[in-house]
């Protein structure tokens, strides 16, 4: 075999080589992409969201502008569709508990959230009196006082409110910044179907990160 020949054989083999090298990184990339979809769009829509503080109704506790990750799992109700075209809708599974922070849609408006601390259970009722927080349910009937020191200063002050009603699908919820937070207080009790989820850590400030 000619020099000339060898000489183009090596030509096309490089070509070949550099064809295939091209093919297999597209190859790989279009495997991430469907790897990412796979996971990464279920985490979104199931899992976890961000959520950036806004205000300072929950203050001194979560202050404006700290991000924070919230846990949907078992919370939110998700609709799966395309569009306005929904296939099916996953129904929450799991109660928020007493005291919990957590993370819903304004019932006046869906495009809003807010972050609030869970007072009021499903088929309680809660009344505010001389700025305590009294709840009634079945198991306390005639009422008990709310201990709120774990997250309340002695100096924060919680004006009195009329006994407020909360169906069986419904939460109560309260800001711990109590004078300066727009709460069910003023928008009432919220169903279960607008709750996004509870706060599962602060990852900004770097120094006030917590877990919860």
């Amino acid at each position: 075999m000619s020099d000339a020949e060898n000489k183009n054989r090596r030509e096309e083999k490089e070509q070949e080589e550099e064809y295939l090298g091209v093919g297999g990184l597209i190859l790989e990339m279009v495997r991430v992409l469907i790897l990412a979809c796979v996971i990464i769009i279920p985490v979104r829509v199931f899992l976890f969201q961000p959520f950036f503080v806004e205000g300072a109704s929950m203050k001194p506790n979560f202050e404006n502008g700290e991000y924070l990750v919230i846990n949907e799992f078992g919370y939110k109700q998700t609709d799966v569709g395309v569009g306005d075209l929904s296939f099916f809708r996953v129904k929450p599974f799991q109660e928020l508990e007493r005291q919990e922070v957590a993370v819903f849609r304004y019932p006046r408006n869906v495009e809003q959230y807010y972050i609030k601390r869970v007072i009021g259970l499903p088929g309680e009722a809660v009344e505010i009196k001389r700025g305590k927080v009294i709840v009634y349910n079945a198991l306390h009937p005639d009422g008990y006082i709310l201990d709120e020191s774990s997250y309340l200063g002695p100096e924060v002050l919680t004006k009195d409110m009329p006994r407020m009603e909360i169906a069986t699908d419904q939460y109560l919820f309260m800001g711990d910044n109590r004078l300066f937070s727009y709460d069910s207080r003023e928008f009432g009790p919220v169903g279960k179907d607008k709750v996004i989820g509870t706060v599962l850590l602060r990852a900004w400030p770097t120094e006030r990160f917590s877990l919860y």
